[in-house]
């Protein structure tokens, strides 16, 4: 029996042994494989509730202490990952507006699984939800009631980028390159924003989908990104909850690996989103505002 040797591990990724039988004939190979992380986050909101995640991090918790309103981002790293998915997920679930609804966030000097958070109003708020544990490919539940909530407060995104056919795919391999913990686990979706020049300027790694893009809608958050004309890609399918915490950001335009739901698809052409999906090799199916694809002009969908 043979053994083969294990690449270096990063953050997020971890070393598991294993049996590889490649098929009738040959000798089975004894290997040390490389699996995605999963690990427990909870975000504690005072006066509101708490959640747990099951999140991947990909980054050093002991380098982030923080967040306030007065004095920014306490961290020893240019990218607090945790601190980026704790105020991406406040932001899509709608507790708040933006950083200036936040008096602090605090990493647990005892567990660094526990981000502890102080809104400035939390008796304003209304949360969907509170006191849940969500699973990585956690969306929404329940009947149309569920979805004129999930969409209620949303407003109709700006009508500014345009893109032509060929960046899908060239974003795309963009994207790819920057996917570390996938490359060597196969096992984390990613998402990436990019400006109206078609450059990446943010992207994060997660096991959980809804994850990877509240990280990067997290990580926009606290550098301040300007996000007008900016849109989304992301290496998942397309479902409601997606489309809905990207039409939260105001993203224009937002594109994935996979295929997307029709409950989706809707949600993307009320409030004025370009949706595409199957972006691979070389080729894109455009669902709803096509008018933002150079190629397609002023064509439009029923």
């Amino acid at each position: 029996m043979t053994q083969r040797p294990a690449p270096p591990v990063q953050h997020g990724v971890r070393r598991v042994p294993a049996y590889l039988l490649p098929g009738a004939g040959q000798p089975p190979v004894r290997e040390d494989c490389q699996v995605v992380e999963e690990a427990m986050l909870t975000i504690d909101v005072e006066g509101v509730g708490w959640y747990t995640l099951m999140w991947t991090p990909t980054a050093s918790l002991h380098e982030v202490l923080g967040f306030s309103g007065d004095h920014g981002v306490l961290a020893a790293t240019d990218d607090p990952e945790v601190l980026s998915l704790t105020a991406g997920f406040l932001f899509t679930e709608g507790l708040i507006r933006s950083l200036k609804d936040v008096r602090r966030m605090e990493v647990c000097s005892n567990d660094s699984g526990i981000v502890r958070v102080q809104i400035a109003e939390p008796d304003s708020l209304n949360p969907r939800r509170r006191n849940v544990t969500m699973g990585s490919s956690c969306g929404v539940c329940g009947g149309r009631e569920a979805v004129d909530s999930l969409v209620a407060g949303l407003a109709a995104v700006p009508d500014t980028a345009r893109l032509r056919s060929a960046q899908f795919d060239e974003l795309m391999a963009a994207m790819r390159k920057l996917q570390t913990v996938f490359t060597q686990t196969g096992g984390a979706h990613a998402a990436a924003v990019f400006d109206r020049n078609a450059q990446i300027i943010a992207v994060a790694e997660d096991l959980g989908r809804h994850n990877a893009l509240d990280k990067v809608i997290g990580m926009c958050l606290l550098k301040d990104a300007d996000l007008s004309g900016c849109g989304v890609l992301l290496s998942s399918r397309l479902s409601l909850e997606m489309i809905t915490k990207a039409i939260r950001a105001g993203f224009e335009i937002i594109a994935a690996v996979s295929a997307p739901t029709s409950l989706a698809i809707e949600i993307a052409g009320r409030f004025g989103v370009t949706l595409g999906g199957f972006v691979r090799g070389g080729r894109v199916t455009i669902y709803s505002q096509p008018q933002r694809i150079v190629e397609l002009g002023a064509a439009t969908l029923p």
